[in-house]
């Protein structure tokens, strides 16, 4: 028994203190660098030795305590085994070098720390950059290549998310020369380690598999307590909500429905085609903080700007959040006039701008950010609503009304650019809608003639209005939240079982249509993009808000802590995802993120964090009530039993969201581990949730109290790796 305690205090301190030691190194790579932590730390003798450690005699322990009776738990821990030696296999004996070829050129080595020969000849006869329909963004990268072994040729292409194979060494594409005539790839060889890496994946996922069908596993028995089958009277409670008046801006600009037909016309923006609306609605987020202004809706706003520049521009529209700069402009609300950027010595911002303190410097260029954007709008230069071939060329540019038109250029078309929009100001300035909407109309006859097949359909085109009026607004967010907070003090502070449960009904029901909003906006935006939207914080957050309706729905009749704890989640992440909404929102992917793994990935992760929020949320239950009121105790062991159960899918969703993401990362960069701050932080979230786990092993958390202490801190991690290695760290996950 000795010899058994002890494996299990090096085992588990040894997993403590590699946890720790992750944390601690990517903070000292803030200041260190990458190189540094990764020789000094991330891949030292200490670090394997203390990796080792914990590894052989965990496996000791789980021999001795004979862990193999159960299979399915056995399986997991021989699953993560597998994985850590394919990792130290690659670590050994893998080689990662890279190759420039240009067009016509050969190549018989890879370059690591010194020239690795290759067992073959290589020669680029091509590079093909592909971008996006309409658009100059790069949508893919293709290296064509030549294999010349021997007698025998091969022809072959590499490109993002597609790698070739060829006698144990993998070619990815990585990057390109500025003209065109030249790649880079990254070469991997490794012939062990990613078939052992691998194959410790596949059985972690028949394990997990085996481990929720498994009856005798501890989840089922938690599924099967008494306490989730106990049910309280329900009845009916009424949410008001009470409209808010909002007051139309007198300022001059289009009527409703010729603002409307303004809208629908085309135009070039974040390097994509997409209405007049989505600008209209990005540009008052932005500059105004919010969707609409005094009752105007966005395209009565941007078309106000560009048609009545001179009423505009004494208009309190943009908004001064930060102090220091409110008294530079010399205004005293939140919002100044474009007119209070300048004054007879010149624009008011300049010396903020080069200022050496650097949160002045940062506020004055965040609101100078504002002032072009109107600026640009008012000049027509934010406008590329023109497109135009070039000559001898397939590539389509789009051109404002200041821009340079091509000398080239036809003059009937060069004849329409300079003067249609011109006549639309003419028909403005004499009221005539009908005239104005003509207009407008030949504008976007001349865009489809122009543009033709790279045009978006006229489905997708409505599909994308329809969306924008669905926009997230604050006011849902904080109504959501708000509903959710109610109901949980009340679920907590009140000890009868009956009043607790008034408002259940009218949470489902509000919860169902939060649901329907929330999937067409999902749905949406997945049409109108071409892609999951699960690419970057607002979708990512506007997932999660999902994934807890969801949650709420499908367990919160048996569960019913998840049905307050459901809607304040989801009314959170909705406020959160408002915020980050501000900036542009649907663009083109990156060539990297075009596959299949990453939105697996994501969800994968994103529905962990949302039961882990879960989780947390029963523990703040269990001290709200303890602090309120005296706790019988079927209400702590309920509260148990329903966290326990949240964390149960929640490590297993988040192990396999990221190994999903490490088979990603090998297809796409050749490697499926690379130390970068997000990764290590998810690998440490994993490591402090999985640790409750072991209840029958840490006695810690056998004591209801201490377990949800342990649990209210550990999600301290999730905030850490979600928002704080964007914000702190940085990484090549900074964009989510």
């Amino acid at each position: 028994m000795k010899a058994i305690r002890l494996y299990k205090h090096i085992a588990f301190w040894g997993l403590t203190a590699v946890t720790l030691t992750l944390a601690v190194a990517t903070l000292v790579e803030k200041y260190y660098g990458t190189e540094f932590v990764r020789t000094h730390i991330y891949t030292s003798p200490w670090m394997m030795v203390l990796w080792g450690s914990a590894v052989h005699f965990g496996l000791f322990y789980l021999l001795r305590l004979k862990l193999y009776r159960r299979m399915a738990t056995f399986l997991i821990h021989a699953a993560l085994l597998l994985i850590l030696a394919g990792a130290f296999i690659t670590h050994r004996h893998g080689k990662q070098g890279r190759i420039h070829l240009r067009t016509g050129g050969q190549v018989t080595h890879f370059t690591v720390d010194k020239d690795e020969a290759l067992p073959f000849v290589l020669e680029l006869e091509s590079f093909e950059l592909k971008c996006h329909k309409g658009s100059l963004a790069p949508m893919d990268y293709i290296s064509h290549l030549r294999i010349r072994d021997g007698e025998k040729e091969i022809v072959a292409s590499v490109s993002m998310n597609r790698i070739f194979s060829y006698r144990g060494h993998r070619l990815y594409q990585s990057g390109y020369d500025e003209d065109g005539k030249g790649s880079v790839l990254s070469v991997n060889y490794d012939p062990w380690g990613i078939g052992i890496t691998y194959s410790g994946y596949a059985l972690l996922f028949i394990a997990m598999c085996t481990f929720f069908s498994d009856r005798s596993s501890h989840f089922r028995k938690l599924l099967k307590h008494p306490l989730l089958h106990k049910r309280g009277k329900r009845g009916m409670a009424i949410l008001l909500l009470i409209p808010s008046l909002a007051a139309h801006a007198q300022s001059a600009t289009l009527s409703s429905k010729t603002a409307e037909a303004f809208g629908k016309m085309c135009v070039y923006y974040n390097d994509r085609i997409c209405p007049m609306q989505t600008m209209a609605y990005d540009f008052t987020l932005k500059v105004y903080g919010k969707s609409a202004y005094k009752g105007l809706s966005p395209e009565q706003v941007l078309s106000g700007w560009f048609f009545h520049y001179d009423s505009w521009k004494n208009e309190p529209f943009i908004h001064i959040k930060e102090e220091s700069i409110r008294k530079i402009l010399g205004i005293d609300g939140e919002y100044a006039c474009l007119t209070d950027f300048t004054s007879f010595e010149g624009y008011k911002l300049q010396h903020a701008l080069a200022s050496e303190d650097a949160t002045l410097r940062r506020a004055a260029e965040k609101n100078n950010e504002k002032f072009n954007l109107v600026s640009m709008l008012c000049t027509g230069s934010l406008l590329k609503i023109y497109p135009i071939h070039e000559a001898d060329s397939t590539v389509l540019r789009w051109y404002a009304l200041t821009d340079r038109l091509p000398e080239n250029l036809p003059y009937d078309h060069w004849l329409f650019i300079k003067q249609s929009m011109n006549l639309v100001a003419e028909k403005v300035i004499q009221q005539n809608d009908s005239a104005i909407i003509g207009l407008l109309g030949k504008i976007s006859l001349y865009q489809r003639k122009v543009v033709a097949e790279a045009m978006p359909s006229e489905q997708k085109l409505q599909a994308e209005r329809l969306y924008n009026r669905c926009s997230l607004q604050p006011g849902i967010s904080v109504v959501t939240m708000t509903f959710g907070i109610l109901y949980f003090l009340l679920f907590v502070t009140l000890p009868q079982i009956a009043v607790r449960y008034r408002c259940g009904i009218t949470a489902v029901c509000f919860a169902v249509l939060m649901l329907v909003w929330l999937s067409l906006r999902i749905v949406l935006r997945w049409y109108i993009g071409g892609n999951v939207p699960l690419t970057n914080g607002h979708e990512t957050l506007e997932f999660m808000a999902w994934g807890a309706l969801v949650t709420l729905l499908l367990a919160g009749h048996r569960m019913h802590i998840l049905r307050p704890a459901g809607l304040l989640m989801c009314g959170v992440a909705m406020l959160v995802s408002w915020m980050g909404q501000k900036s542009p929102q649907i663009t083109p992917l990156i060539p990297v993120l075009h596959s299949p793994l990453l939105c697996i990935h994501v969800a994968a992760i994103m529905l962990a964090y949302c039961l882990l929020a879960f989780s947390m949320c029963c523990a703040v239950a269990a001290f709200i009530a303890r602090l309120c009121r005296k706790v019988n105790p079927d209400e702590t062991e309920y509260l148990y039993v329903v966290s326990n159960l949240m964390l149960y899918p929640a490590v297993f969703l988040l192990a396999a969201g990221i190994f999903i993401g490490a088979v990603w990362a090998n297809i796409s960069w050749g490697r499926y581990w690379g130390w970068d701050p997000k990764e290590v932080w998810a690998l440490i979230t994993m490591l402090i949730y999985a640790a409750p786990l072991h209840c029958r092993s840490i006695p810690f958390f056998r004591n209801h109290i201490r377990y949800h202490a342990y649990i209210l801190a550990a999600f301290l991690a999730v905030v850490m790796t979600y928002f704080g290695v964007n914000f702190l760290l940085g990484g090549m996950h900074s964009y989510a």
